[in-house]
């Protein structure tokens, strides 16, 4: 995407490296040896479509269009065109990063508001930001600049975070909580907020529904409770909902710190029920509802969800347990939102079950998988899982960008065009106000040197050989991207050339307080949770792995995880053939305190073990004193394009991705959408005392 920025990253500046790298896909490749092998064959695209629809016309025929799933990424993909294919075809297993990224709080927020759910950030009417589960200044640099701004201007920040960031460093309060207890925290300071009267009373009565339900189960988390759970001074948890409640408007910024917690959807819930007592929704300053009425055709549009089946639905894998993330909630949600802004891929079948039904066949066989952009083996948990189902498929299909890890393993290897390579729409999630276009930079397709495509033309190379030529009369991408545009007038074309690649359509930003709820208001106790089966109100409970829980296997694994923190110049398992990139974080780096490091015998920089019970991979420490002695926190992404690709190196896909220890069994989930968690798992750690050993 072309776009005007004051000060470009690091990725942006070295865009040109990434289009020339020798390292891309450029042509279709077919597997000709055994899985894993390294042996391929260049073929045409029209070959490649012809061979992969064939393969799943077969399996459809013979087990059901359910035994077809696809797994996709974060953001690099038009995935309301892969959600359109699979319910023109008929399965509803698709799977990603969703339940542990903006699906948990979009979600939720569309149950208890009616609304999308983005954390807002501050504007110069803001008095109040608390940032939790966030740190910006590695993954959003343009909300960092604005909470630089806004501190320069004197609001008051209050920081949530096991780890001492950036945004940390610049707080008025930093809660330095223990992994994994948000929800009570939020819930002891919601309790601070009633019982010392500082919530707005007036908006209380007039658009919230179950006030005092949610008063009552507040009672339950006094702040010495909360103290205790969090390792908080109870002091800092009543002076920080002072500060957030006194200090109006106020807004929050969270994002994957919480998705990553057992505790997720009653932590976002907490997220939702602050700002709706003290009354600072759709207040100059304050949260926006997300629901702007441009006339921008949605994705909700283009995924034709109406067209899966009934009985196909109820297929969905994971969707009889875990409802919020999948049809039954999302339908029903659906049903009352004001706005139909929720993202298509926040419904899910759940990933974790899903590979084991590759497995084990029940509830019943997936055969096929197609991954776009999403490289599974080090961004999905329980790395030794997904290995196994992967290998135990019929048809594997992946389309990316480099030979990952996935890749290797597959039976096609499709080559993706890339931002500079393809028309771009970004409307993020059809829900903010303005709308970004970006054109073709560069050609993805040059005689003799490379044949890079859309996922567009991937999936509508597949429908049209599936049956499903009527809906898909776009030609091509731009011509798609176009037809979203059609209500307001330009094409990304006249954007370009009239707004320099930007404009901000005439809309109606701040839509009132019309809730899009059953009860037509804000729910703090949420009906919808409610006819899902699950606790209306949040609660806090103890992760399945934790010192708490579990303490005889903290004697064995004294130390809790935490992962998926962002970290530059890196986007998640992208960017690490770059060199240009590579050269600023050459290494994977695992932050552990320097005291504990020093009771180890671990020097910084040492190589070191991490290790839980499913598994160990090494990365190098980096002594860090802001975070707790029994708090390591291990890099995520990890893989090594400079390695051999064919089996059993996989470019190191085993030496120091995190992935390998983590957990997504159904028990250590988020029993509402199913979420794994990511920060509160069991680890110990020791030197790598002898290097070579970790090439056995």
């Amino acid at each position: 995407m072309i776009r005007r920025t004051v000060a470009s990253c690091s990725k942006a500046r070295n865009a040109a490296e990434f289009y020339h790298h020798p390292g891309r896909l450029n042509y279709p490749l077919k597997r000709v040896g055994e899985r894993g092998e390294g042996k391929w064959q260049e073929i045409a695209w029209e070959q490649a479509l012809d061979e992969i629809a064939g393969r799943l016309k077969e399996i459809k025929e013979k087990y059901g269009a359910e035994a077809v799933g696809t797994s996709s990424g974060t953001g690099r993909t038009f995935d309301e065109y892969r959600i359109r294919f699979f319910n023109l075809f008929g399965s509803p297993n698709n799977w990603g990063q969703g339940h542990i990224c903006y699906g948990p709080s979009n979600m939720t927020a569309l149950a208890t508001t009616g609304y999308s759910g983005m954390g807002s950030s501050p504007t110069p009417d803001t008095k109040c930001c608390l940032m939790i589960g966030n740190n910006p200044e590695q993954s959003w640099r343009r909300t960092w600049f604005h909470i630089l701004d806004f501190k320069k201007r004197g609001g008051k920040l209050v920081v949530v975070d096991p780890r001492r960031t950036r945004p940390a460093e610049f707080a008025d309060i930093w809660l330095q909580l223990r992994p994994g207890t948000d929800a009570a925290l939020l819930l002891g300071m919601i309790n601070t907020i009633i019982s010392e009267g500082l919530y707005d009373k007036e908006f209380v009565e007039k658009y919230c529904y179950g006030f005092d339900k949610l008063a009552e189960r507040a009672r339950e988390y006094p702040l010495d409770k909360v103290a205790g759970i969090t390792r908080l001074p109870e002091e800092d948890i009543r002076q920080a909902a002072i500060m957030y409640a006194a200090n109006k408007p106020a807004v929050i910024l969270a994002m994957e710190g919480l998705e990553h917690s057992p505790n997720c959807i009653e932590a976002i819930h907490c997220r939702y029920i602050l700002p709706a007592i003290t009354g600072n929704f759709n207040i100059k300053g304050g949260e926006k509802l997300r629901a702007v009425k441009s006339k921008l055709r949605t994705e909700y549009e283009i995924s034709l969800h109406d067209m899966v089946p009934s009985e196909q639905k109820a297929k969905q894998i994971g969707s009889d347990r875990f409802k919020l993330e999948a049809f039954p909630g999302y339908d029903l949600c659906m049903n009352y939102s004001k706005a139909k802004v929720a993202r298509d891929h926040v419904c899910f079948a759940h990933a974790g079950m899903c590979y084991e039904a590759m497995i084990t066949g029940q509830p019943y066989p997936i055969k096929a998988v197609i991954t776009l952009s999403s490289n599974p083996l080090v961004t999905q948990a329980n790395t030794k899982k997904v290995y196994k189902a992967l290998k135990n498929l019929d048809l594997y299909v992946v389309m990316d960008y480099w030979m990952t890890p996935c890749a290797e393993i597959a039976d096609y290897v499709l080559p993706g065009a890339n931002w500079l390579e393809r028309e771009d729409l970004f409307n993020v999630w059809d829900a903010f106000p303005n709308i970004d276009v970006g054109e073709v930079a560069m050609p993805p397709r040059v005689a003799g040197k490379h044949d890079r495509r859309t996922d567009y033309d991937l999936w509508r190379g597949l429908g049209l050989r599936l049956g499903q030529e009527e809906y898909w009369p776009w030609q091509n991408l731009g011509e798609a991207l176009n037809w979203r545009l059609e209500p307001l007038g330009p094409t990304i074309s006249d954007i370009i050339t009239k707004y320099g690649s930007y404009i901000k359509p005439s809309q109606e930003e701040y839509g009132g307080l019309e809730f899009g709820t059953p009860t037509g208001k804000c729910e703090l106790y949420s009906t919808v949770f409610e006819k899902l089966g699950y606790d209306p109100l949040p609660r806090f409970y103890e992760a399945a792995e934790s010192p708490v829980s579990n303490p005889e296997l903290a004697k064995e694994y004294p130390f809790i995880l935490i992962t998926g923190g962002r970290h530059l110049p890196f986007f998640h398992s992208e960017h690490r053939q770059v060199d240009s990139l590579r050269l600023e974080h050459p290494d994977p780096v695992v932050q552990v305190n320097p005291g504990t490091a020093a009771e180890l015998g671990i020097e910084n920089d040492d190589w070191i073990w991490i290790e839980s019970p499913r598994g160990r991979v090494r990365q190098k420490c980096r002594y860090f004193d802001g975070i707790a002695p029994d708090v390591v926190h291990a890099q995520h992404g990890w893989w090594f394009p400079e390695l051999p690709g064919e089996e059993p190196w996989l470019h190191g896909v085993w030496e120091s991705n995190i992935n390998v220890l983590t957990c997504d069994d159904a028990d250590y989930c988020n029993p509402i959408n199913g979420g794994w968690p990511l920060r509160t798992l069991m680890c110990k750690i020791y030197k790598c005392h002898v290097y070579e050993e970790s090439k056995k």
